[in-house]
């Protein structure tokens, strides 16, 4: 008689399950590195035969006169060979590196400089030149690179995900560190180009204020004047001379009055003739009798800044001066503007309530923006409670020389 044992299983005597069997457990991210491994090769092969024969065909034809002409073009069809590298390393690496500035070659204005500028500033563009420097020393890592995944896909592949990364990772740190965009250039350019549009915004919102204020105020005060002069001359020539016209004509010299109160208020708001003729000492002085709070000017200048950096500088403090009189609660306010080496410094403080922010609605935000489309500071302080302090830093340029 033959005893029979029950078949081994998970839920009886401890014994295992049989193990799953083996499968070809690469993720997606693997297998993306591996195909930028197995097209470095051709990648690399396409970019040095470019660079040798573009590139150094045209530099040894600058002797002749189509030779920097070329070597200019290679340059810039270099850059699109980085583009393209880019994108290569984006989809396939997640390696995500800004595009760097197109070069300013079809600008028509005066400033452009001619044929000769714009050449010499393709010749000198460090972008092209990297990205050369890049094709010229990626062949023969293309080839190792190659070689080792091939041969890794049918032999070594257990391991090859870890080769992958440790391969692919050296070439993130080669797109990294030759197809980023020139970090200071790059960022400069980036900041100046902010800056022209929020000055080219600021202007268009002080013009649209210019005619609305002329619009709303002067305009339609002048316009009534005419009709009140209109309806008096009538009278006039009708032989009316009563109260009734001697009442009109006053009423239109207290209509002229308030206009050229209005004109002066705007004339004021655009550039007042006291900074013109005076200076920042005055023209603050003046700002801060108009403010409901004592306020303390102390300018300590021995020599006056350019005008627009003066007038930047004038209105700034004349706005803050209406927050501390709208929003501050202050009993005293203080401002005080000296020069440190280069920089224009302005400085109110205001024993208020505090809370002011950049985005708190007052104005803030739109100084910080004017300050910085000059390559100026904006700095606010202010606690809950108070005091509030702001801080405003602009660049220094001397009369002067600013005006030669």
């Amino acid at each position: 008689m033959t005893e029979r044992f029950p078949s081994p299983s998970p839920a009886r005597d401890g014994i295992a399950a049989p193990l799953p069997p083996a499968r070809f457990a690469y993720d997606r991210h693997t297998w993306k590195e591996i195909a930028h491994l197995l097209a470095n090769l051709p990648m690399a092969v396409f970019g040095f035969v470019y660079v040798m024969t573009v590139l150094f065909t045209s530099f040894w034809l600058t002797v002749t006169v189509i030779g920097f002409p070329l070597l200019a073009a290679g340059l810039m069809g270099a850059r699109q060979l980085g583009k393209l590298e880019r994108a290569r390393a984006r989809a396939l690496l997640g390696v995500r590196v800004d595009e760097p500035s197109p070069l300013p070659l079809r600008s028509r204005g005066r400033n452009s400089g001619g044929f000769f500028a714009q050449l010499w500033m393709a010749l000198k563009d460090p972008v092209g030149w990297r990205t050369v420097l890049y094709d010229f020393i990626r062949l023969p890592w293309g080839v190792l690179t190659f070689t080792i995944t091939l041969v890794s896909l049918f032999v070594l592949w257990p391991v090859l995900p870890f080769i992958a990364r440790g391969l692919t990772n050296a070439d993130r740190a080669m797109v990294r560190g030759l197809l980023s965009p020139s970090d200071e250039l790059e960022r400069r350019i980036a900041e100046l180009e902010s800056d022209r549009g929020v000055v080219v915004d600021t202007a268009a919102a002080d013009l649209r204020r210019i005619e609305r204020d002329l619009h709303d105020g002067a305009q339609a005060r002048l316009v009534n004047l005419a009709m009140g002069l209109g309806l008096a001359k009538e009278k006039l020539l009708e032989g009316q001379a009563d109260e009734h016209v001697a009442a009109m004509v006053e009423e239109a010299h207290g209509e002229v009055k308030l206009a050229l109160q209005e004109l002066r208020d705007l004339a004021r708001g655009i550039h007042p003739a006291v900074l013109t003729d005076r200076g920042l000492d005055a023209a603050l002085s003046a700002v801060a009798s108009r403010c409901t709070v004592p306020v303390k000017v102390t300018v300590d200048l021995t020599a006056r800044p350019v005008a627009a950096i003066e007038g930047i500088a004038y209105f700034t403090v004349s706005e803050l001066l209406q927050n501390v009189s709208k929003h501050s609660g202050a009993r005293s306010a203080s401002v005080d503007v000296w020069r440190a080496d280069d920089r224009l410094l302005i400085q109110v403080r205001d024993d208020g309530r505090g809370g002011a922010r950049l985005d708190g609605g007052t104005g803030m935000r739109g100084l910080a923006d004017r300050l910085g489309a000059v390559d100026g500071l904006f700095v606010v302080d202010s606690p809950e409670g108070g005091p509030t302090s702001v801080t405003a830093e602009l660049p220094w340029r001397d009369r002067d020389r600013g005006q030669a």
